[in-house]
């Protein structure tokens, strides 16, 4: 699964959340660029980004 980086860059704006705070919901700073630079994730792991944004996992999928 890959994350759409444009709807996960509006959805982190949207709920104003840095490094730091997707690192105190336990998503670690290497899956995330890993995840920007378009490579695959588990689908656990987008889920746990999703619910760390507050959004269904949908949103920030790459179509």
């Amino acid at each position: 699964m890959r994350l759409d980086r444009q709807k996960f860059m509006l959805e982190r704006a949207r709920a104003c959340m840095g490094q730091a705070d997707f690192e105190k919901a336990g998503i670690p700073k290497g899956t995330l660029c890993r995840a920007m630079s378009g490579k695959g994730l588990k689908p656990e792991t987008i889920g746990k980004i999703a619910k760390a944004l507050g959004v269904d996992v949908t949103a920030i999928l790459e179509e």
